[in-house]
Formats: structure tokens, C-alpha cells, sequence
């Protein structure tokens, strides 16, 4: 039990790792402060400092500001850094290559499914959601317009954008563009498992 925990902690530890390099990689290739970063996400510049030094373990709340704020999807902050080797190499991404994160603040359990080394404009992620979780993302309009559309695979879930609100069974497909506050719950004492596609595309605000 003991020796799992410890290679659970490091597999925490490697991943914080790639974040921070990932969120500074963007922060330098958009030319942004500590300040200006915090100014355009809402994340304080202490935070944002800890995340970029791998010494926090930040939320999904607090990703998705930082994704926004930089101009990118959550997803996009949990590739490799350009200049590190990609661990998925070519077009196919092997079931034990795919990343898993468990959002410290829900508990919920992404797997990022795509292929990191391949651009294209759209991500598959793969959601386990924990029993009476809840996760509400502030984030409303954003320098590029992103689709994404929520496919329930087991289970069911609440998602409300805006003042919407679905509920969603096996089977169900709901689509939507992240423009505005969204929250997921699962309301039920199972585990829900679903998948998300994500496309993004750059427009200029006028």
C-alpha cells in the first residue's frame, strides 16, 4: 500500500512538473508578465507563480482560468513543452501513454485521449465523475471560440452553461460552446463516465 501511495505521489509530482513548464512556455510565448497573466485570468500572481515552480497542486477551476487567460483549452495545458520529447509519438495514442489527472478539488479523473504530438483542432478527454461531485468554471468569453460537446458513456450527469441546464443519461450528447459560466454535477451514488470533444478556433474580438 505503502510503495503505491509513493509511486501515486511521484506519477502527482511528474505531471505538476509539465504543467508548470507548459503554463510557463505559454505565458513566455505570449509575452506576458506574472502580472499581466494574473490580470488576463483572474489567478493571482502568486498562484500562477507556484503553479509555473511545480510547488502547487491546482484545481480544474483555477486551470481553466489559466487556459483562458492564455488563450488555450484546459486540455491544452496537460501536453508536453514543445521542447521535451512528446511521449506519444506519431498519430496513434496507446491506452497506458494517455495522461491522467484527478482534480484535487472535485475528485474527478480526466484522461486525455488524443495524441499530444499531432495538431489538429480538436481533443478527446475521457471524465470520471465521482458520486455527488460537483465543479463550476467560471471562465465566460475567451480570445477563441471553443466547441465542445459532452457524450455520456455510463451514468448520468447535470451540466449547466449559463442559465441552461441539462441532464443527461447514457447515450446523450449534449453540444455547447464555452462562452459562458459552466458547471458539471453528478447527482447520482455512481460514478459517471463520459467522453468530451474539444475543437477551438482564434477570432479577433471586435
Amino acid at each position: 500500500m505503502l510503495e503505491y501511495m509513493s509511486i501515486m505521489e511521484e506519477a502527482v509530482s511528474t505531471l505538476n512538473q509539465q504543467i508548470a513548464a507548459r503554463v510557463s512556455e505559454l505565458r513566455a510565448a505570449r509575452g506576458l508578465s506574472l502580472d499581466a497573466a494574473a490580470s488576463k485570468s483572474g489567478v493571482s500572481r502568486s498562484m500562477i507563480s507556484l503553479i509555473e515552480r511545480g510547488e502547487s497542486s491546482p484545481t480544474a477551476v483555477v486551470l481553466e482560468k489559466l487556459a483562458a487567460g492564455l488563450g488555450v483549452t484546459l486540455s491544452s495545458l496537460f501536453d508536453p513543452p514543445a521542447n521535451s520529447a512528446p511521449t506519444c509519438k506519431g498519430p496513434v495514442s496507446r491506452y497506458g501513454e494517455q495522461v491522467e489527472w484527478r482534480d484535487p478539488g472535485s475528485g474527478y479523473l480526466r484522461r486525455c485521449v488524443s495524441p499530444p504530438g499531432v495538431s489538429q483542432p480538436m481533443q478527446i478527454v475521457e471524465v470520471h465523475f465521482p458520486p455527488q461531485g460537483r465543479v463550476a468554471f467560471e471562465t465566460g468569453g475567451r480570445d477563441q471560440r471553443v466547441c465542445q460537446q459532452v457524450w455520456v458513456l455510463e451514468g448520468e450527469i447535470e451540466v449547466s452553461v449559463g442559465a441552461d441546464r441539462y441532464r443527461l443519461i447514457q447515450g446523450d450528447c449534449l453540444a455547447m460552446v464555452l462562452d459562458r459560466p459552466t458547471m458539471f454535477y453528478n447527482p447520482t451514488p455512481n460514478t459517471t463516465r463520459y467522453a468530451v470533444v474539444i475543437a477551438s478556433e482564434t477570432f479577433t474580438k471586435r
